[in-house]
């Protein structure tokens, strides 16, 4: 009597299932009413439709029901419960996802599964699974056939049960929590606190899962502590953007090495230490170098400013196991055999993006840079010449290999002393490349007034115009040719399109 009481109490509140021709204002305020009475709530999860968990926690989590949402979380018919969707763009009340976390809490203190329950994942990530909320909130057409988000677990595979029903009792596994990190001094709110919290206390059964890390300026006692409590197995995407010096990276070293996963790697600014041996900097080196062994799903490497790269280029490639997509080596020193080896590395066949910007390359010679272009011909996409000193004589002997990179959509080598009769040159072994849209060039040598690098802008202007008549005359009018030249207060560009964009240090105040 009962609960058919209770079942006659729901389908009053929610009109039952006919709901979903409804407004979807009409599950709104289906939603607000059964939330008036908060035991009533609870109690009806037991009987609730898995289509109306959603609109209901939507309605729970807005108006701050934390009792209903902490049941709601024990009883959740979905593997992954997209929390982050909902805090996205608000201040999350902290006692709404205490509530949240408190229900995981129940479940976790469990030997074996409840009956309905199915969660898995719970997803804190802002920017994933965008549409979950509003389909199951009857704003698509298409509720029926909207999967689970199931997409979000990073690395669990499915679980089989065999012999038993998704209804029936099942064995608990650990829960994931995912989240993307950026740690920085000052950034662990309350939120993220008391998240880290429950999961130094219960790490067995709560996995912290992050697939996007950044680290920024951050004490390395307070780094290692989060890294001890993340699954590091789940990192897929890291940025290390510090101003470290070696004997930093080489304490951050071990914990790259259990990232298994990852696929793309940012490092910057790595500056020498004038502490310590020579000996002491080749072995904190090489603790850090050979971690890429472990990488083996490694696909895009960008490091800038490292100074330890000069003449162990090699040494960093020699350990990377797989072909890379993208390789960007900036801002550093590299000597001619860097180059070589470069050009030879069994990593850089398969390469669709390439930079060598800030890299002085005027006294290192040609044919490595020309073998490597080769290398990648058939692939290569993005090429990043950019403040190279590469001059007239060296780019002549590259433009045979760039005419072969039948891939090529953007080719930029701002900051470079070429001249217009070599500007000419390339555009007449590019033309044919189909693919290739923008080219971002030097202005040229012609277009200074003197050594010091004064522009005559009219000058430019005449030599701009007539490269963009060439595309013309060569049936290529829609390839974008662009002027860029480095401001010398700033080092922001100037465009030249053939009028000057200029940099802020030449707008008026």
């Amino acid at each position: 009597m009962e609960r058919r009481h209770l079942q006659g109490s729901i389908q009053s509140r929610y009109i039952s299932m006919s709901v979903w021709t409804s407004p979807r204002r009409l599950v709104e305020l289906a939603g607000q009413s059964l939330l008036k009475d908060e035991a009533l709530a609870i109690a009806a999860l037991e009987l609730l439709p898995r289509e109306l968990f959603p609109p209901l926690f939507t309605a729970a989590f807005d108006g701050r029901h934390s009792q209903t949402l902490k049941a709601m979380v024990q009883a959740w018919p979905f593997t992954c419960l997209p929390l982050g969707v909902l805090m996205k763009g608000q201040q999350l009340h902290l006692e709404t996802f205490k509530a949240v976390l408190d229900g995981l809490d129940v479940l976790l203190a469990q030997e074996v599964r409840p009956r309905r329950w199915k969660l898995e994942v719970l997803d804190l990530r802002k920017n994933s699974h965008q549409d979950f909320w509003t389909v199951w909130s009857g704003n698509r057409a298409s509720l029926y056939s909207f999967p689970e988000p199931e997409a979000a677990q990073p690395m669990r595979k499915k679980r089989k049960v065999d012999g038993l029903s998704t209804e029936a009792e099942q064995p608990f596994t650990p829960i994931e929590v995912l989240v993307d990190l950026s740690l920085k001094e000052g950034a662990c709110d309350e939120l993220f606190s008391y998240l880290m919290e429950k999961v130094k206390r219960q790490k067995n059964v709560l996995h912290l899962c992050c697939k996007k890390l950044k680290i920024f300026a951050m004490p390395m006692q307070n780094i290692k502590m989060i890294l001890k409590m993340l699954q590091l197995d789940s990192i897929e995407d890291l940025e290390v953007t510090c101003t470290w010096k070696l004997p930093t990276l080489a304490k951050f070293s071990p914990y790259l090495g259990q990232m298994i996963n990852l696929r793309r790697l940012l490092l910057s600014h790595i500056h020498a230490s004038s502490s310590i041996s020579v000996e002491k900097e080749e072995q904190y080196i090489a603790q850090f170098t050979s971690q890429f062994l472990s990488l083996q799903c490694l696909q895009a490497v960008y490091v800038d400013s490292l100074f330890f790269l000069r003449g162990r280029l090699n040494q960093l490639l020699r350990h990377v196991m797989n072909p890379l997509e993208t390789l960007s080596v900036t801002n550093c020193r590299l000597s001619e055999g860097d180059v070589m080896h470069l050009s030879q590395s069994p990593n850089v066949g398969q390469l669709i993006v390439l930079s060598l910007s800030g890299v002085m390359l005027t006294d290192v010679s040609p044919e490595p840079l020309q073998a490597l272009l080769e290398r990648a011909s058939a692939t290569l996409q993005d090429l990043d010449f950019d403040e190279c000193g590469i001059m007239d004589d060296q780019l002549l002997v590259l433009l045979p290999s760039l005419s072969r990179c039948t891939q090529l959509t953007t080719l930029s080598f701002c900051g470079n002393p070429i001249s217009i009769s070599v500007l000419e040159n390339l555009l007449h072994h590019l033309i044919g490349l189909s693919n290739l849209t923008h080219v971002l060039y030097p202005v040229p040598l012609e277009s200074y007034e003197d050594v010091h690098g004064t522009l005559d802008l009219g000058r430019l202007a005449y030599l701009h115009a007539r490269l963009k008549e060439l595309l013309c005359e060569l049936g290529r009018p829609s390839m974008v040719w662009l002027s860029a030249n480095p401001c010398s207060h700033c080092g922001d560009r100037t465009f030249y399109d053939p009028e000057p964009i200029l940099c802020p240090c030449f707008m008026p105040n």
